[in-house]
């Protein structure tokens, strides 16, 4: 029960839509109520003129009135339930579009930490099985229980007046069956949630199997990931047998209850009629509202189910909005708020250097720490390459600066103040990225150059793939600025990709820039069409550079080398070279130049000469 008030708590704001569809249902119950009076009152009428106890001319008026009425309330029925289907379909939509928006807004608001332990198709299931299940459930609800509730206290009501053994039956009927309905509901949940998880699954293989196509058929593992895709809907079908075991089989004794009682109902109303205590339209009324009976009961059923489809469903998507948003990550309810640059802009200190790291300590879990005590400065205007052995930490100092993971103690400094006290859409609006995959987004070229500064105008934006060295490929494109690349800008080449991303991030115009080596994978040519515009990019700006070729580290102002987690040294190019360090090492094996050299050098630091 906690669980379905959470649910109308979560969108109360909906509560006008409930109240119309309250109230057209109720008003569709007691049309319907009017109906078993009319048909009764109708055929002891008839009956009393068929036995000329009333004249014909007299009694076919009354029956015509009685058909009039009949229409009347018929019409009442179907207009109120026309009116509170719209009102349920417009509810839907608004239940909808609030749950996937507060959803939206929850992740948005997430640590990284998060979503380093989900799949993406995970989520996604998520929210579409939880709004299916809600909306299906509400609706139901609305719709239903106040019809019942009331159908149920007239039938009874009515029942006591002509019969009390009668209203007796019927009132043992709604706790019983509701009695047994509600012993089903504990263990299939934990059917439901069992068959969700593996849904989920599923649905989070399916989503990176489609992004990585390319991989899967190269490797060969298309039998591979259909088997495992099987093998969770194949669970989920052994899952449902017995799911459904359970339930038909308490199903099936509800079902004989109930039709006992009906039995002894239909006998006694049989038995009155006979011995001449009812009437014939007397027993015409009460079989029409025993009938309206059993349908709240076996409604009252689907309810509960419907119910626990919504409680099982909803159960993910409700822990994931219980979780505790990053405050630093706070998104305001106003989707025009201006950026949050200015509350870091504005403090900014032309004095103090760029990006300062005192003391940091960090663990991406409790056991295992990646950074330990590294302090180091960068001044503005510097470019500064991070070297270390692969998996040394140099990303994990970006994300750090980025503002996705806090650290565990110490403190990171931009612009000579502390990130942890800042909103990170201040920090990150003074950081420009250009990842060495692109990561663009389905769309045109213009939408993913101007994702960094969505209000550019058609030339700031021109003006961006210019520098960026990316206008001739793009004015040659079918539609320029407009063309559309695909999932993940799969119709360019790697070289444009990355030439937009630089674009990108030239269009944001941030006083810091971190480049995780753009050129890495790229062939010859494009290597240098990038280079060149990242060369502009970095123009005046501060350049944080996690390297991946030796060209570009001999190019920087200074180096920082990483070793076991912590600062090993820092200095110029050729300060490093002739100390016996990270770098020194370096040189040595691209002076050696063998091909054993070439493979050390790849494989211990992800480096090429």
């Amino acid at each position: 029960m906690s669980a379905l008030i959470r649910l109308f708590r979560f969108t109360k704001e909906l509560t006008p839509y409930y109240i119309a569809i309250v109230v057209c249902a109720v008003i569709g119950a007691i049309a319907g109520l009017v109906v078993p009076f009319l048909i009764g009152a109708a055929t002891d009428h008839i009956v009393a003129v068929a036995n000329g106890k009333t004249p014909f001319e007299q009694g076919i008026v009354t029956v015509i009135w009685f058909a009039v009425a009949f229409l009347i309330a018929e019409i009442f029925a179907v207009i109120a339930s026309a009116i509170g289907g719209y009102f349920g379909d417009v509810m839907s939509a608004r239940m909808r579009a609030t749950m996937s928006n507060r959803y939206y807004d929850k992740l948005l608001q997430l640590p990284q930490s998060y979503f380093d332990d989900e799949l993406t198709g995970t989520i996604v299931s998520r929210l579409d099985r939880t709004i299916t299940e809600v909306t299906h459930f509400i609706k139901a609800f609305s719709n239903n229980f106040f019809t019942m509730m009331i159908t149920t206290a007239a039938v009874l009501v009515i029942s006591a007046l002509y019969a009390w053994p009668l209203a007796l039956l019927l009132a043992l009927i709604f706790p019983v069956y509701i009695w047994l309905t509600a012993l089903t509901s504990k263990h299939w949940q934990r059917y439901e949630g069992d068959k969700n998880e593996h849904v989920d699954a599923a649905r989070g293989r399916f989503s990176e199997v489609m992004q990585q196509m390319q991989v899967v058929k190269s490797f060969v593992q298309e039998r591979h990931e259909r088997k495992v895709f099987r093998g969770h809907f194949g669970a989920t079908i052994d899952l449902t047998k017995q799911q459904s075991t359970h339930w038909h089989r308490l199903d099936a004794l509800r079902r004989i209850v109930l039709a006992v009682v009906f039995f002894a109902i239909y006998l006694i109303i049989f038995w009155q009629t006979a011995t001449g205590v009812f009437s014939l339209g007397s027993m015409v009324l009460l079989i029409q509202l025993v009938s309206m009976a059993r349908t709240p009961v076996t409604m009252m059923s689907y309810i509960i189910d419907t119910a626990q489809h919504a409680i099982a469903g909803s159960k993910d998507y409700f822990e994931v909005m219980a979780l505790q948003p990053d405050p630093r990550e706070y998104l305001s309810e106003s989707d025009d708020e201006p950026t949050a640059s200015a509350e870091l802009s504005g403090a900014v200190d032309t004095e103090r250097d760029a990006i300062a790291f005192h003391n940091v300590d960090f663990a991406y879990e409790t056991d295992r720490e990646v950074l330990q005590d590294v302090s180091f400065t960068i001044r503005r205007g510097e470019r500064v390459a991070f070297v270390s052995e692969s998996g040394g930490g140099k990303s994990t100092i970006v994300s750090l600066l980025l503002g996705f993971y806090p650290v565990t103690s110490g403190r990171v400094e931009l612009f000579g103040r502390d990130i942890a006290q800042q909103r990170m859409a201040g920090v990150r609006q003074q950081i420009g990225v250009v990842f060495q995959r692109p990561a663009l987004f389905s769309g045109t070229i213009r939408e993913n150059i101007a994702y960094a500064n969505p209000n550019a105008n058609e030339a700031e934006i021109i003006a961006a793939a210019k520098r960026a060295n990316a206008w001739d490929f793009i004015e040659r494109a079918p539609e320029g600025l407009d063309s559309l690349i695909g999932e993940q800008g799969l119709k360019l080449s790697g070289g444009q990709q990355q030439r937009i991303a630089v674009a990108r991030a030239m269009l944001k115009d941030a006083p810091v820039l971190i480049l995780d080596e753009a050129t890495s994978a790229l062939d010859t040519r494009s290597e240098r069409l990038v280079q060149q515009g990242i060369d502009e990019l970095m123009l005046g700006r501060t350049s944080l550079i996690i390297a991946h070729r030796l060209s570009t580290i001999a190019s920087v102002d200074r180096i920082v080398t990483i070793r076991d987690g912590r600062v090993d040294e820092v200095g110029s190019p050729d300060e490093l070279a002739t100390t016996g360090g990270i770098y020194a090492e370096l040189l040595a094996l691209q002076l050696d130049g063998s091909a054993k050299s070439k493979a050390q050098l790849k494989k211990r630091f992800g480096i090429t000469t």
